[in-house]
């Protein structure tokens, strides 16, 4: 296998594409879990002793259950039966993305927690690595429509930034 298609190939899918389905449960968890996540950070106090590592842990944890349980309901009505373990197990790996955006700004903030960061400084580090992901979205949606990044990509993907963005702007303001 070359080193191109090793890169660029879904995880633990066995070399078989990721269908339309599939790409778009995970790309919706992929955004979902770094919003939260960044509205989970945002509002974190920070000092030496608190950096906000289990405030980020149980954001990611408890929103990865639930999206998996929801989406795991709604599949079942979709498709009108019930779902087996392979579905469920499916249901669980689509939703592994809002994991994934937990683990960069622990680790972060887990720098400051260990005292070779600042705290403030890891927080804003933390909130950067989101936003950048965030924004990284654009790229990923069309790696997955199969086409190439164009410079209207990058647009694209302050775009999404700025509206990520907002969104968490809004959520802080009315439930912090």
């Amino acid at each position: 296998m070359s080193r191109q298609a090793l890169l660029h190939r879904p995880l633990f899918t066995g070399g078989l594409p990721l269908d339309r389905h599939r790409a778009a449960a995970r790309i919706s968890a992929y955004v979902y879990g770094n919003v939260l996540i960044l509205a989970a950070l945002i509002p974190i106090p920070v000092s030496p002793r608190h950096v906000g590592i289990l405030i980020v842990v149980g954001a990611a944890l408890s929103t990865f259950v639930a999206h998996a349980f929801a989406e795991s309901i709604g599949q079942s009505i979709r498709e009108n039966r019930s779902l087996t373990s392979v579905d469920r197990r499916g249901e669980l790996r689509d939703s592994l993305p809002i994991l994934t955006a937990a683990l960069l700004p622990c680790a972060i903030l887990a720098c400051a927690w260990f005292g070779w960061l600042e705290p403030r400084t890891a927080q804003l580090l933390a909130e950067g690595t989101v936003l950048v992901r965030i924004g990284g979205t654009a790229f990923v949606v069309r790696r997955l429509q199969g086409r190439k990044p164009h410079r209207s990509t990058l647009i694209q993907a302050l775009l999404v930034t700025a509206a990520a963005t907002a969104v968490v702007v809004v959520k802080v303001i009315l439930t912090h």
